[in-house]
């Protein structure tokens, strides 16, 4: 402890008590490596209310400069936990959604939450996953059984398609992610993605 303490004095750090963040078991799933794997929850966390849903909001896009998701998962008392994706990996813009929507899902399973509303402005990825539209190349039903795979471990899932007007803070979170941002890692959560979550 000493030695970190003389190694940051340096750097004129100034120290305050965080306020309470009921949902605070996202970030201490993530600071523990736990892995994104779809396994059950060994136990549900206090602030945890089952049966009540949560709304996930997802976004992804590819460009030159690489691919990657943003999301925003709100609790039914208000409390907001965002998170950015960079992929590691080539990704169409449809491949990107629908990682962000797989990763979205397996943390809220982590996190031990049993109903959820996914809100996406991704018109294939909503009408896919509601069986409206037919997934016909072999990644996109790939995707599709992952994502089918990930909502049977929910009690109650919805999926809505929403204007983009109404999904800017995932989008936001998507631009965190971009190269562009590289300098805000260490104070804005990034996960680089090594590979595909179908691979």
């Amino acid at each position: 402890m000493t030695k970190w303490a003389v190694e940051l004095a340096e750097h004129d750090i100034g120290y305050r008590p965080r306020t309470s963040i009921k949902a605070q078991a996202l970030a201490n799933f993530l600071t523990e490596g736990a892995s994104l794997s779809l396994t059950r929850p060994s136990s549900l966390p206090a602030d945890i209310q089952p049966g009540k849903p949560w709304v996930l909001f997802v976004d992804g896009t590819s460009s030159k400069e690489g691919s990657g998701a943003g999301l925003l998962l709100t609790s039914p008392t208000g409390e907001e936990l965002t998170y950015a994706l960079r992929f590691d990996f080539p990704a169409s813009n449809n491949e990107a959604e629908y990682e962000a929507l797989l990763t979205g899902l397996r943390i809220a399973h982590q996190m031990g939450i049993t109903a959820i509303r996914v809100r996406s402005d991704s018109q294939l990825v909503v009408h896919q996953v509601r069986g409206e539209y037919e997934a016909k190349e072999d990644v996109m039903k790939k995707y599709l059984a992952k994502v089918q795979k990930a909502i049977a471990l929910f009690d109650a899932f919805e999926i809505e398609r929403v204007p983009k007007s109404q999904n800017k803070r995932a989008d936001a979170m998507l631009k965190l992610a971009s190269p562009s941002f590289t300098h805000l890692n260490k104070e804005v959560l990034v996960e680089l993605v090594k590979q595909k979550s179908i691979d």
